[in-house]
């Protein structure tokens, strides 16, 4: 067989995987050839006017760079921010709740907590839903489940003429007790169906069946919120990829770290409200258990926002309560900590001539100011060229050019004001941009209660290499571990993710022996329910099942969640042990003679996903040269440093900060007092001085 010919087979045999994740400023592609190992990376500039014209632009590029042929593509999962930015914007469908007369200040009194109750001018932010959108029914589920009033017939079509009549374009139905028996809230949206089909419905026990009605009524707001521009949105993506001649069937990200397809994501949006942090996490946790890292800080910086998460054993950390702008999401989500700092965070002088940093950005559109995109205000970014730290190369392969003139004109502005020089000023955006990230990060780690001396960083995304090392330095974290496409590893994630669907169903009962016929009942409901929906999903494989109980002692007002063992649901004593030891591990303190009760049953269903490799090589002991020198403004002073190519490092390169790396897709700064080395998985391993 000739070489042509030999070409000519292995693109017909081509098993191309492809991960994609759109985040405020870039568009992040990572492919991988399955059958040779090559992968292939690519970022594109978001285009906000239209989301998902970017997608088809960067499936041509790839195309032309790397031979990619979108008909051999049989996996595509995608994670867009499309939910959460509508949410964010305020830009979501006008909805109607429909509830229980009497209750229809539900969503106003919400928990009644303020975000900051130590703050003079703290204000709780306007529901989604306005007052006059809220309806009362007359209509009572009692509270064992059985029906004291049914819904009022006459009430639910005045309503839905009042909703139609006031712009609504869908109606939530969320009744009291409707986590128990969900009778009312079907019935109800039969009615609507009947008298308004034009309008969608969604019954809160339909979204997420859990007990207390504000955090059930908030998860179906938020669903509806976003319903209409999602699944426009994903069925626009559908389109184009048939139009492409992509065979394979289009994947989403969840805000669990796991899979759905897009059907699903149409209906259940408020799933993938999380998706793109969520990935990068994911997509950190794998690339950590490839490198035998068990306890890793993840730093996932963007345009607009920098990210913060744990890694333990090797397994992203889970939980409820993420913050969706300003509202909680209560389904089961990778927990993750935000701040609005990142690479486009503008830099501005207050009124009292106070340097601040965010939350506004630049995003993509007009972005910084060194993109020559028409931005004129300074932001991270520009600091770091004025630094010198950047503006050595083209950047996010190819799609930029550094401005380094227009960097230190807006930088140079913000000088003027604060009567400094250019280069300190620009040193001071970025000291307040890792003070910011620090205070941040030392809340999440006193809340897990860990020791971050013990944890390796991972930075990742666009920025977070330019700003991780530097915000090692100062949590006392010794080692930073880089991954080979930073830029990326959302993308990634979304590469090596498994299905998952989270259920859970509630049940008061105290824990006993007595109450272990009704607990293994539930969970074995709960796992033909998870079996059901991967069969649904397409997964015809076996399925992982894993089960948490939500418990506490009785009296008080909120429950922790408790991994089980399937084992111990023929054992009450090994239930009560475990909920003893997460008390202990949560609080300090457990009370070994507490009464326990037993409030929700959870159980997660998982469809492992491919199996995916990537390339090692053995490290070798190998003089490293910089490609060249370059001035530097290192805190105190300018220096002329080594600029290294990522491209020519090999595993076993090493060398010593402080110094530049470029690559495609983001710099790596290293500070003085650094030694970094290349391992065989092309991480850059970054170990700080004692």
């Amino acid at each position: 067989m000739d070489g042509a010919t030999a070409t000519d087979e292995a693109l017909k045999k081509a098993d191309w995987k492809v991960g994609v994740d759109i985040g405020g400023t870039f568009i992040d592609f990572c492919a991988l050839e399955a059958n040779s190992g090559r992968v292939a990376s690519l970022k594109v500039l978001t285009t906000p006017e239209d989301p998902g014209a970017e997608l088809m632009t960067g499936l041509t590029l790839l195309a032309e760079r790397e031979g990619f042929d979108p008909t051999h593509m049989t996996r595509f999962v995608h994670g867009t921010t499309v939910g959460i930015n509508t949410i964010i914007q305020r830009k979501g469908a006008p909805l109607a709740l429909f509830t229980n007369a009497g209750f229809e200040d539900v969503i106003e009194l919400a928990r009644l907590r303020m975000p900051d109750m130590y703050s003079l001018f703290c204000a709780r932010p306007d529901p989604l839903i306005s007052r006059d959108m809220v309806f009362g029914i007359p209509a009572r589920m009692r509270a064992d489940g059985n029906e004291s009033q049914a819904p009022d017939t006459a009430a639910v079509e005045s309503a839905v003429a009042a909703a139609k009549a006031n712009g609504a374009q869908g109606i939530i139905v969320s009744f009291l007790h409707s986590w128990r028996n969900a009778a009312q809230e079907t019935s109800v949206k039969a009615a609507i169906a009947r008298l308004a089909p034009d309008l969608f419905v969604f019954p809160s026990a339909e979204v997420w069946p859990v007990i207390r009605e504000y955090e059930r009524s908030s998860t179906a707001i938020l669903n509806g919120y976003v319903h209409p521009r999602v699944s426009g949105y994903l069925t626009a993506l559908e389109e184009r990829l048939k139009h492409r001649g992509v065979p394979a069937r289009p994947m989403l990200t969840k805000s669990n770290g796991g899979l759905m397809n897009a059907a699903e994501g149409k209906r259940a949006c408020v799933n993938m409200l999380l998706s793109g942090t969520a990935s990068g996490v994911i997509g950190a946790s794998w690339l950590a258990r490839q490198a035998g890292e068990d306890k890793v800080l993840t730093l996932d910086i963007g345009g607009t926002s920098a990210d913060f998460a744990l890694i333990i054993n090797g397994e992203p950390q889970f939980g409820t309560g993420e913050l969706i702008g300003e509202f909680p999401l209560h389904i089961p989500s990778v927990s993750v900590s935000s701040i609005g700092v990142g690479g486009g965070s503008i830099a501005s002088v207050d009124a009292q001539g106070v340097l601040r940093v965010g939350p506004e950005s630049a995003g993509s559109t007009p972005g910084p100011a060194c993109y020559g995109r028409g931005g004129e205000r300074a932001t991270v970014t520009d600091a770091m060229v004025v630094c010198g730290w950047l503006g050595h190369g083209e950047m996010a392969y190819g799609q930029l050019s550094i401005e380094t003139q227009l960097a230190h004109r807006a930088v140079g502005e913000l000088a003027m004001r604060l009567g400094r020089p250019v280069e300190q000023t620009a040193q001071a955006i970025l000291d307040i941009a890792v003070s910011e990230m620090f205070v941040e990060v030392e809340k999440l780690a006193s809340r897990a209660g860990v020791d971050l001396r013990d944890f390796t960083l991972m930075p990742f995304g666009g920025g977070g290499p330019m700003l991780g090392a530097f915000l090692a330095r100062e949590l006392g974290i010794k080692r930073v571990m880089a991954p080979r496409r930073p830029g990326v590893v959302s993308a990634l994630g979304g590469l090596v993710a498994d299905l998952r669907g989270d259920f859970i169903r509630t049940i008061f009962s105290p824990l006993s022996g007595a109450s272990l016929p009704g607990i293994r009942e539930a969970f074995e409901a709960l796992a033909q329910e998870g079996r059901d929906w991967l069969a649904a999903q397409g997964h015809d494989a076996a399925a992982q099942l894993t089960l948490s109980c939500d418990m506490r002692y009785f009296g008080q007002s909120y429950e922790i969640e408790v991994v089980l063992s399937p084992q111990w649901l023929a054992d009450a004593a090994a239930i009560e042990q475990a909920f003893h030891r997460t008390h202990e591990q949560l609080y300090d303190f457990h009370d070994p003679d507490g009464a326990i009760e037993l409030v929700n049953v959870r159980l997660s269903a998982i469809g492992a996903g491919p199996a995916l490799s990537f390339p090692e090589t053995e490290e070798i002991d190998v003089p490293t040269h910089p490609a060249r020198r370059v001035p530097v403004y290192t805190g105190l002073t300018v220096e002329t440093i080594d600029l290294h190519d990522r491209q020519t490092l090999v595993p076993g390169s090493a060398f010593h900060g402080p110094a530049v790396v470029v690559q495609e897709d983001t710099t790596f700064a290293l500070p003085a007092g650094t030694q970094a080395r290349v391992d065989r998985h092309l991480n850059l391993v970054l170990t700080f001085a004692e």
